[in-house]
């Protein structure tokens, strides 16, 4: 794959989990206005837990590798995937932080 379609491929997930995101959980979330309760309904049965919970861990192993990789790297802005991990979601932080990445590394091999 080369570079340019993995840019590419990288950005349109991203922006189509914004895009979902936005449509499917802001509207709801705006009319209750219950930020606990949006959260707390990502663990409303067995099913819906290990999705979020995967979700969850998924976002913290991205934060260890954005702090790894600034100080062995050092990648910088990285730090935008924290806020992105919460606020619109994993998909969005990863695939921010893929770019990011992608334009500081030194292209090997």
């Amino acid at each position: 794959m080369s570079k340019g379609v993995f840019a590419g491929l990288t950005i349109l997930i991203g922006a189509a989990f914004a895009v979902a995101f936005a449509t499917i959980v802001l509207p709801p979330l705006f009319a209750s206005g219950d930020v606990p309760g949006a959260f707390a309904a990502g663990f409303v049965n067995p099913y819906a837990s290990g999705y979020s919970l995967d979700t969850i861990c998924c976002g913290l192993l991205l934060i260890v590798w954005m702090f790894y990789e600034r100080r062995r790297y050092g990648i910088r802005h990285g730090w935008v995937v924290i806020p992105l991990s919460a606020i619109p979601g994993v998909a969005v932080a990863f695939s921010v932080y893929l770019i990011l990445r992608m334009k500081q590394m030194p292209e090997t091999a």
